[in-house]
């Protein structure tokens, strides 16, 4: 029996992994010396207050090793021979290499396969919901990471940020960090590719970035074809279903849903953080 583990940068919504029983370990986010488990024990809300009262950023880091060793074991001895961990890019952090050194711990128990989905969010949302499904159907671990591996390469993931302090803060996006220092009074859209972020355009208002993500999206995967598409969002939800309404108009959506942004990747963002992912089916 094949098992699916994620992490939880992962957007999905609830009720689908626990539908398809994805074993979701938490990321760590830390205010000072005190540690909560992202989902488990710190949610949204009480994440959002604690930086409006504090005015800092909290850190966050990844599972340890021993994390995703007991995950593992635990959906052994519910009877899987074989696991698929698919997590956050792995050129953003260490959760990844948490996880292979967990495998590695395991290796007598039950055969693991890590795999670093260079996304996050809802792009690796759709990569476990898929998997879960073919596992579901019968598929072998071979065909789920070829399939994996296929969207991986089409996925598409845009952002566009409405509080430019939080990624100027951050010390985990990259380049990101040195191109937004400068901007003022600039609505920066971002994008993913090959597991790093970077700035795409710089536009001037709000109304802009969200009109360029659609259109962005629509020179990366057409009007016409069958996508899945997500909408994700921070402390944004009429914005967040306005844009999902316009994408549903735009594309040929087969599946779709809008979903909160982990508070693990909203602390690199900030509130009002719109992202917009799809890939050809």
């Amino acid at each position: 029996m094949i098992r699916i583990v994620t992490d939880s940068t992962c957007d999905l919504p609830e009720a689908e992994a626990a539908r398809h029983r994805i074993h979701v370990v938490p990321i760590i986010i830390a205010f000072g010396t005190e540690s909560y488990r992202e989902g488990v024990t710190i949610d949204p809300p009480t994440f959002y207050r604690r930086i409006e009262e504090e005015g800092v950023l909290p850190t966050t880091s990844q599972p340890s090793p021993g994390d995703f060793a007991e995950a593992y074991r635990a959906l052994a001895a519910e009877g899987a021979d074989t696991i698929l961990s698919l997590h956050v890019t792995g050129k953003l952090s260490g959760t990844c290499r948490s996880a292979e050194m967990a495998a590695e711990m395991v290796k007598d128990l039950v055969r693991v396969y890590v795999f670093d989905s260079l996304a996050g969010s809802a792009a690796l949302g759709y990569m476990a919901l898929e998997a879960a499904r073919m596992a579901e159907k019968g598929a072998d671990a071979a065909t789920i990471l070829s399939r994996l591996e296929a969207i991986r390469r089409r996925v598409h993931f845009l952002l566009t940020l409405q509080d430019l302090r939080f990624a100027q803060m951050s010390g985990r996006v990259g380049r990101l960090q040195g191109a937004l220092a400068s901007l003022l009074n600039v609505k920066p859209i971002i994008y993913l590719e090959d597991g790093l972020l970077d700035v795409a355009e710089r536009v001037r208002t709000r109304k802009r970035a969200v009109d360029r993500m659609i259109e962005m999206m629509k020179e990366r995967v057409g009007t016409s074809l069958p996508v899945r598409l997500a909408v994700v969002h921070a402390e944004a939800p009429e914005e967040a279903q306005m844009l999902l309404e316009r994408a549903l108009q735009t594309f040929n959506a087969q599946e779709s849903f809008l979903e909160d942004l982990a508070i693990s990747l909203a602390v690199h963002f900030g509130p009002g953080t719109l992202g917009l992912i799809a890939y050809s089916i």
